[in-house]
C-alpha cells in the first residue's frame, strides 16, 4: 500500500505558474504509473498526465507543451510543473499511482490516490 499526499495548488492569474508536488509515504520505484488528473464540480475526473518508472510520459492533449511532469524515485515525489495556465485549469488537482498490493491474500494492483489540492486560475 501507500499514501499520497498532494500539495502546491493555490491562487494564481492567467499565464502564471504553479508545480505541484505528490509526496509518497514509501519508496515509488515500483509505482508504475505515477500521474495527475484533476476535476471540476458535476464533472468527471479527468486524466492530465502520467509518468512511468523508465520516465515515458503522456499528457492530455489540452495541456501537451504546458504541463511538464517528472518523477524523483529517489525523493518519492511526483511534480506537475504548470505553465501559462488559463482560467478553465482551475480545479481540484489528484496525484495517482497504481501499484500492486501484497498484503493480502492474493497481490492486487490497485489504484491509489491524493487527498487532492486546488488550483485556481483567476482572469
Amino acid at each position: 500500500q501507500v499514501q499520497l499526499v498532494g500539495s502546491g495548488g493555490g491562487l494564481v492569474q492567467a499565464g502564471g505558474s504553479l508545480t505541484l508536488s505528490c509526496a509518497a509515504s514509501r519508496s515509488i520505484v515500483d509505482i508504475n504509473p505515477m500521474g495527475w488528473y484533476r476535476q471540476t464540480p458535476g464533472k468527471a475526473r479527468e486524466f492530465l498526465a502520467t509518468i512511468t518508472t523508465d520516465r515515458s510520459t503522456n499528457y492530455e492533449d489540452s495541456v501537451k507543451g504546458r504541463f511538464t511532469i517528472s518523477r524523483d524515485n529517489a525523493a518519492n515525489m511526483v511534480y506537475l510543473q504548470m505553465n501559462s495556465l488559463k482560467p478553465e485549469d482551475t480545479a481540484v488537482y489528484y496525484c495517482y499511482g497504481k501499484a500492486w498490493d501484497y498484503s493480502g491474500v492474493r497481490p492486487a494492483l490497485n489504484d491509489y490516490w491524493g487527498q487532492g489540492t486546488q488550483v485556481t486560475v483567476s482572469s
